[in-house]
């Protein structure tokens, strides 16, 4: 069997008060199928882009604020999870095994930002795909401290730096790497921005066109906050709320 690739994103997981309402708009979105994951007792629906599953929906654990959460693959949740607290994180779920899946933990860099990390059983994610819509296709992170992220981020995932964008007073846009790839960027979190008040991850999913997909967007009850903006590489971005309140990206040509 093989191991799972190291600093790899394998999953994305939507904190929601509503799964319900959630699975719809995003599927109005995005394109996917909702459907209950069938875990006895626990509310947890599984999100398919085709046949592949690519995200799950759930209401918040305890009092967690909603949010998207990336989960990254590491060869050994145990030694990851202690290598964040070695590095100046902490750790908000232990260990756990998640039968038939894998083992996973969730913790937050120095900064604050959260992040899941996930010990898969088998390496067949197909969550992360930057070439089919309705995947993960980029991955943001709004930090106090981009150059300690990225310092950070490299030792446990073995993500590379990239090129630096030039933001003018807003400071850089730091693109990190996985082997060859660019797969997202840091910068520095300014007052005023969208988001929670604290250091925070945000996923982009990837869609056939940014400005039919903000059709769908405010069709289906969701809030345009920026875009759509043309990014280096030719590609358009979107930022904003669905119903529920919980901000989300999306990614891809006009």
């Amino acid at each position: 069997m093989a191991k799972p690739k190291r600093g790899k994103p394998c999953w994305y997981e939507l904190s929601t008060p509503d799964p319900a309402a959630a699975g719809q708009f995003y599927s109005t979105v995005l394109g996917w199928s909702v459907a209950d994951s069938g875990m006895p007792g626990f509310d947890y629906r599984i999100a398919r882009a085709g046949e592949h599953m690519v995200a799950g929906i759930m209401a918040p654990m305890g009092t967690s604020a909603p949010i998207w959460m990336i989960y990254v693959s590491v060869t050994d949740c145990d030694k990851a999870t202690a290598a964040v607290v070695k590095a100046g994180g902490s750790v908000k779920q232990e260990p756990t095994d998640i039968p038939g899946t894998g083992r996973f933990s969730l913790v937050a860099d120095p900064q604050g930002a959260a992040v899941g990390l996930l010990t898969p059983l088998a390496d067949d994610s197909h969550a992360f795909d930057q070439k089919t819509p309705g995947h993960g296709y980029w991955h943001e992170l709004m930090t106090s401290d981009p150059e300690a992220a990225m310092g950070y981020y490299g030792k446990l995932f073995g993500w590379k730096p990239g090129n630096r964008i030039d933001m003018g007073p807003m400071g850089s846009y730091d693109l990190f790497r996985l082997g060859k790839a660019d797969i997202g960027g840091m910068m520095k979190q300014a007052a005023g921005m969208p988001g929670p008040n604290h250091p925070f991850w945000l996923p982009y999913f990837g869609v056939d066109g940014v400005e039919a997909a903000i059709a769908r967007v405010t069709g289906a009850g969701g809030q345009v906050l920026h875009g759509p903006m043309e990014v280096p590489g030719g590609s358009h971005i979107m930022v904003g709320r669905d119903p529920q309140g919980t901000l989300f990206a999306l990614v891809g040509p006009k």
